[in-house]
């Protein structure tokens, strides 16, 4: 079964005492948020995201870097973080994802040491300009199960204690126009508040469409504006099902999709034979 492409991080904490891990985990939570990834688990001092795209990752490791650097107290020694993202497809199961891209971006941020983010060479060639602009090229390294090495760059956040270079591109980078979702229920357009960024799905009286159907959990799905994605995400019973243009359907149970060009939701049973979908359409 083929997966899905994501951008994988890893950042571990070192030097940290257990209650400034728990502070530090909460400030590497809230930069991935901010950046439109998610949080998929922390392990003892690490912590594993999941990011729409390189730039996200990037711009959510130099958050990281910058939003630990700020924990430092008079006298005590800081926390420090080092940083591994890859880009690739993965395997979901049970809210947990599996792979190669896993186990690549886990091997460089142990390589990384602490203030360092490492990403491949291959992922570094998939960056904006403005990202690459900071890159610098490294060593490369042996993967256990590849038999080519593998290259690794650096981004390069902080020259000295200067971090105004890196923001300064980040600043100058052109924004893209935001991608905008329009949906489609029984052929009728459905009105979204334009301030939420969230769209629930369901049985319960409070979500944005309610449906009522034995196949519909109470709380089926949502779709969610990550950055510069809308990610479709199930918590129900019987799954949802989702299929873009010119591609076969997915079923999805406890699992994330980010949704491209045009296509139809379903819920609790494959859109053929379905009286209850959703068209959708990204403009």
């Amino acid at each position: 079964m083929a997966g899905r492409e994501t951008t994988v991080l890893f950042a571990g904490v070192s030097n940290a005492t257990l209650d400034a891990v728990g502070a530090c985990f909460q400030r590497l939570r809230e930069a991935t948020k901010a950046a439109g990834g998610r949080v998929v688990k922390t392990i003892g001092d690490d912590l594993m995201a999941l990011f729409p795209s390189p730039d996200a990752a990037a711009g959510a490791a130099a958050a990281m870097q910058k939003t630990i650097e700020e924990l430092a107290e008079a006298g005590a020694s800081r926390p420090g973080v080092g940083i591994g993202f890859h880009s690739g497809p993965v395997l979901q199961r049970e809210g947990d994802v599996f792979g190669d891209t896993v186990n690549l971006a886990a091997r460089l941020a142990k390589q990384a040491v602490r203030d360092q983010i490492l990403t491949s060479a291959e992922t570094a060639g998939a960056l904006s300009e403005p990202y690459r602009a900071c890159l610098r090229q490294l060593y490369s390294i042996e993967i256990k199960g590849k038999a080519e090495q593998v290259g690794l760059c650096e981004l390069v956040w902080r020259v000295g204690n200067d971090t105004d270079r890196f923001d300064a591109l980040m600043r100058a980078a052109p924004r893209a126009r935001q991608a905008l979702l329009r949906l489609v229920y029984n052929g009728r357009e459905i009105p979204r508040r334009r301030e939420s960024d969230t769209f629930s799905i369901g049985r319960e009286p409070d979500c944005d469409l309610v449906i009522v159907h034995h196949l519909v959990s109470r709380r089926h799905c949502s779709i969610q504006r990550r950055s510069d994605k809308f990610v479709l995400a199930d918590q129900s019973s019987n799954g949802t099902f989702v299929r873009v243009e010119g591609d076969s359907e997915f079923a999805l149970h406890r699992e994330e999709f980010i949704l491209r060009r045009n296509g139809c939701i379903s819920f609790g049973q494959p859109r053929e034979g379905s009286e209850h979908f959703i068209e959708f359409f990204l403009e």
